[in-house]
């Protein structure tokens, strides 16, 4: 009884300071540059939803969404840019994906499309956890085709499961022209 209690102590104090090691590593990096994609198409491709979700609870042990290219961590450089972070057994996660999978099919020519496993981010992507994620799930960030971020939340953008149209106003905003030296900030309020 007494080595169960010490295993589970000595878990918990090594998760706790990979914890901690990863939140000091990625203050340092904020401030280095993300990588940049050459122009034209990349990015995740191919997205689609992982069978058998959840939708109402945490029991999906699949990451929610499939596709090509998902290690895939350069911000775009002559178009906007939508990253998605989050991991499995969450009901959460599994709702704001199916949105960004539905965003995906409308807008794949016009946006490059990043997905963020944060169980197993990619190299690239480590840059982009540092910068955008702040320690929930699921959170989006969308990103204008000059690199300015509109929108960098954590939580569902909508509360109905389906309803994809504040994920529609966001990628609107992403896409607008902005030629002026402050980028609008966009998302459900």
């Amino acid at each position: 009884m007494k080595t169960d209690r010490w295993i589970a102590f000595l878990t918990a104090s090594l998760v706790t300071l990979a914890a901690i090691g990863l939140l000091f590593a990625g203050e340092k990096a904020k401030d280095s540059p993300l990588p940049i994609a050459r122009p034209g198409p990349g990015g995740a491709v191919h997205l689609s939803l992982a069978p058998n979700l959840s939708y109402t609870d945490d029991s999906s042990s699949a990451f929610p969404i499939r596709g090509e290219n998902l290690p895939d961590g350069k911000i775009a450089s002559d178009r906007p840019t939508a990253i998605f972070f989050g991991t499995s057994h969450c009901w959460n996660t599994n709702r704001e994906a199916e949105r960004f999978v539905a965003l995906y099919r409308k807008h794949a020519e016009d946006i490059r499309f990043l997905v963020v496993d944060l169980e197993h981010p990619s190299a690239d992507q480590r840059s982009l956890v540092a910068r955008f994620y702040a320690g929930a799930i699921p959170t989006l960030a969308f990103l204008d085709r000059k690199e300015n971020v509109v929108y960098n939340r954590a939580g569902e953008t909508a509360r109905e499961r389906g309803d994809s149209s504040a994920l529609e106003e966001i990628e609107a905003c992403s896409l607008a022209d902005t030629s002026s030296r402050l980028p609008p900030v966009c998302g459900p309020g």
